[in-house]
C-alpha cells in the first residue's frame, strides 16, 4: 500500500509510503481518501497527522508519467480522483497537520496545503510549487488555496515563476506555519494536533 493509516492514541496518522519521492497516482489517491474516511469515521481519533515514511520526500506530487502513458479519459480521472481526495483534508470536522520532513512539491504542496497547519522539520530540502517549468499549473487547488493563505500578490509570483524554497524561507513566506529540528518534527506535529 502506497498510503498507511494508523492509529497512536486520539491521532489518525496518515502515511504517505510510496518510494522513492512518494508521487501520487489514482490508485495512491484512492488510497488516501480511504485513509481520510476511515480517520473521519473514528470517534476516537480527534486529530490527523499527514506524514511521510521517507526521510528525503514528503511528496513530489503527481506521477507525471501518469500523463505520457494514458488517455485523456484516463488523465481526467486522475485529476478528478486527486482533488475529491484532497477536498477530503478540508472537508473532515477534525484538525489536519502536514509533518513536513522532505521535499514538499508540486501536488505534494498542494497536498499539505489542505492541511489546517504545516509543520517543516529543518533540512536542505525544497518546498514549492515548479510544475510551470513543465508547462503545467497547480492542478489539486493550489491556485486557489495558496493565495488564501499568502495573498494574491504572493501567490501568483511564487506559482509563475515555478519558486521552490528552503523550509526557513517556506515560513518567512507563510507557507509553513512553523520550522522545527528533524529530530522533533513529530513531537511537534503531535503537538498542533492537539490543539
Amino acid at each position: 500500500m502506497a498510503v498507511r493509516f494508523e492509529k497512536q492514541d486520539s491521532i489518525g496518522h496518515i502515511v504517505l509510503d510510496r518510494p522513492p519521492a512518494n508521487s501520487y497516482d489514482k490508485a495512491f489517491m484512492e488510497e488516501l481518501e480511504g485513509a481520510i474516511d476511515e480517520a473521519a469515521r473514528d470517534d476516537a481519533v480527534k486529530a490527523i497527522l499527514l506524514r511521510s515514511a521517507s526521510e528525503k520526500f514528503f511528496s513530489a506530487g503527481a506521477d507525471v508519467s501518469v500523463f505520457a502513458r494514458s488517455g485523456l479519459d484516463e488523465q481526467n480521472a486522475f485529476v478528478v480522483c486527486a482533488n475529491e481526495a484532497m477536498g477530503k483534508f478540508e472537508s473532515t470536522p477534525k484538525v489536519v497537520v502536514a509533518a513536513i520532513n522532505g521535499h514538499c512539491l508540486g501536488g505534494g504542496l498542494e497536498m499539505a496545503l489542505c492541511c489546517d497547519f504545516r509543520i517543516a522539520g529543518e533540512g536542505s530540502y525544497r518546498i514549492g510549487l515548479p510544475e510551470v517549468s513543465l508547462g503545467l499549473l497547480p492542478g489539486t487547488g493550489g491556485t486557489q488555496r495558496l493565495p488564501r493563505l499568502i495573498g494574491r500578490q504572493k501567490a501568483l509570483d511564487f506559482m509563475l515563476r515555478g519558486t521552490t524554497m528552503p523550509p526557513r524561507e517556506a515560513l518567512a513566506a507563510g507557507i509553513v506555519d512553523e520550522v522545527v529540528p528533524a529530530a522533533e518534527l513529530v513531537n511537534k506535529a503531535l503537538e498542533r494536533a492537539n490543539v
